[in-house]
């Protein structure tokens, strides 16, 4: 297993899990703004727009792995807070992100399907770094497993040693996960070059391609959030897929040039 402290200062403990999601944010941020200047879209609405966004699904993020968890977090609350040992699930920063992202561009009378489609794409790609934290923290692994079908892999060694956790080897679902995740960041952004792309492709892709990869790679994982027998991740996958397949039906209805991603109000006469 990896060491996940990044830096120890003796009271204080930076873990690799806290430096990763922090790295992602700062690239997926990156990537936004600079999509978001196609637009003419202020930079001070899309920092603003992060400045609460970044908090708000962290917490959504923690909160939804928190009530799974109850059994535990009720007799240990203090434990509650030290998100830095792992603990985030991403469907719950999605669902909190999401439901900051419609008020804010509600109140700004910004369309939130324009703002979305932006971000998404930078979302594929932080999920990508992201699960090398769950990597270092030991978490996120598939069933046990053998040696030699690691190896198989052409694995790293580091990350060969990092499946070898309590004397047993496990499947590096983390690695699928994120492999899944970067050829998604590189195939979205061929979706939105597309000389006829809509609003909502974006999203109906990521909706798509992250539903079906975490459907697949959930049924691997060992520590999946439950409900009765069903794991919920797997749920959840399921309602993403039909919704993005729900949006590809509808655009296809639509003329070439009707909803086009890259035409309509630039944003800064609406703010």
């Amino acid at each position: 297993m990896m060491n996940p402290i990044f830096l120890d200062l003796g009271i204080v403990q930076i873990y690799w899990y806290s430096v990763l999601i922090f790295i992602a944010l700062l690239i997926g941020g990156t990537l936004a703004l600079h999509e978001a200047k196609k637009f003419s879209l202020p930079e001070d609405f899309m920092i603003n727009l992060f400045f609460y966004l970044i908090p708000v699904a962290l917490i959504g993020a923690r909160l939804y792995f928190v009530l799974f968890h109850w059994d535990y977090y009720g007799e240990n609350l203090v434990d509650i807070v030290k998100v830095w040992e792992g603990g985030l699930a991403i469907h719950g920063a999605l669902l909190a992100g999401l439901l900051w992202i419609i008020y804010y561009t509600h109140k700004h009378q910004v369309k939130t399907i324009r703002i979305l489609d932006i971000l998404v794409v930078s979302l594929l790609l932080g999920q990508a770094i992201g699960r090398w934290g769950n990597f270092l923290n030991g978490e996120a692994y598939g069933p046990e497993t053998t040696l030699a079908f690691l190896e198989s892999l052409h694995l790293p060694q580091f990350i060969i040693d990092g499946m070898h956790i309590g004397g047993t080897y496990y499947q590096p679902t983390f690695l699928y996960e994120s492999i899944w995740c970067f050829i998604g960041f590189i195939l979205i952004l061929l979706v939105r070059h597309r000389e006829y792309c809509k609003n909502g492709d974006m999203v109906a892709f990521y909706l798509v391609w992250y539903g079906i990869g975490r459907f697949c790679i959930e049924g691997l994982r060992t520590d999946s959030l439950m409900l009765g027998s069903f794991k919920i991740a797997q749920i959840v996958s399921i309602i993403m897929i039909v919704i993005g397949v729900y949006i590809f039906f509808k655009h296809l209805r639509q003329s070439k040039l009707e909803n086009s991603y890259r035409e309509g109000e630039t944003f800064n006469e609406t703010i």
